[in-house]
């Protein structure tokens, strides 16, 4: 699990929350028509903006990756790389059946190489496969990044909704009330929804989207590398350049 993520997220709301409560009655802010404008409004949107048939499949996936942590990182798929090729030097490509690797992608292309496929198609193979992992999740980014853009402006459309009928009921009191609370709570739940949750998990399948891309590709150039017969210590000079600087002192200095 990514426990920032959901750390954050639960900070916000009860932060929200107790100054809620603090200030007065927790229910004042519950408000049925700004609850259907805002977020009705916000599916709809992104409904329209992308195809319905993704649309749900992307959402769970991108949520899937937000809140989950891969624990894998680019030091970690290097020393890997560096043991597996320890091993075909050794025993050769079927010494790579019996070894267990945590890493599915990377554990995919050892298997091209223990059955014995040509470079050019375990290359093409791998590529295929990280460009469609990473477009699932750009598309899940983009979903996210499209409620969050959605979310403030249906909150804008409630207040509107909210005054002109609280212009049109100016001769009845009893209506400005409910009037003014759907002008209002919209704006603060399409606040809420954009920049407390969507916009937030958007950067976060950024952030991971530029992670994977940089871990895949090592881990395709690390299986050509193994294909090719290469020492470890030829692999990790030349993987060497996927880490920050930081990291390849400390790995140069191991």
């Amino acid at each position: 699990m990514d426990f920032a993520t959901i750390i954050g997220i639960i900070m916000g709301f009860a932060i929200i929350g107790t100054a809620i409560l603090m200030g007065g009655d927790f229910m004042t802010f519950v408000n049925g028509p700004s609850v259907m404008i805002v977020f009705g409004g916000t599916i709809a949107a992104t409904i329209l903006r992308f195809p319905i048939s993704g649309v749900l499949n992307s959402f769970l996936m991108g949520a899937g990756v937000a809140f989950t942590q891969k624990k894998t990182n680019s030091r970690d798929t290097i020393d890997e790389v560096a043991r597996l090729a320890e091993v075909i030097r050794k025993s050769g490509p079927l010494g790579l059946e019996g070894v267990e690797i945590e890493d599915e992608f990377l554990a995919k292309g050892v298997q091209y190489i223990a059955d014995g496929y040509e470079g050019g198609f375990i290359f093409e193979s791998l590529e295929r496969e990280r460009d469609l992992m990473l477009e699932r999740l750009e598309e899940g980014k983009r979903i996210f990044k499209a409620m969050g853009d959605a979310a403030p402006a249906f909150g804008m459309i409630g207040t509107l909704v909210g005054l002109v009928q609280l212009l049109s009921a100016m001769d009845d009191p009893s209506a400005i009330g409910p009037a003014m609370a759907i002008a209002l709570l919209t704006t603060l739940y399409g606040a809420l929804i954009a920049n407390l949750l969507c916009l937030p998990i958007a950067d976060k399948l950024d952030a991971k989207f530029k992670f994977q891309s940089v871990n895949l590709t090592l881990a395709i150039d690390g299986v050509m590398q193994i294909r090719e017969n290469k020492s470890p210590d030829i692999i990790k000079e030349m993987l060497v350049s996927y880490l920050p600087e930081k990291q390849r002192a400390e790995l140069e200095a191991a």
